[in-house]
């Protein structure tokens, strides 16, 4: 996928790996990969919520995964 930032920035996740794209988990989904036992790169699912970071301006921006449109942007305030 690929977008462009409120900056200008073009953003794309589409080369792995990327320092564009975070892998965010809540504790809650976090222990659920724990519990599930013998863990490798092959089992790990997909966070539900996708983050990007704009390696500019340093605005952030949450999608719901699979989703490409972004639910939320957040901007450094200083």
């Amino acid at each position: 996928m690929r977008m462009q930032c409120k900056c200008g920035e073009i953003l794309s996740n589409s080369m792995a790996p990327n320092d564009i794209q975070l892998r965010v988990y809540t504790d809650r989904e976090w222990d659920d990969i724990i519990n599930m036992g013998e863990i490798d790169s092959i089992n790990i699912p997909h966070p539900k919520i996708d983050v990007w970071r704009c390696p500019k301006c340093e605005r952030v921006y949450v999608f719901e995964y699979g989703n490409h449109k972004a639910i939320k942007v957040y901007k450094l305030e200083e």
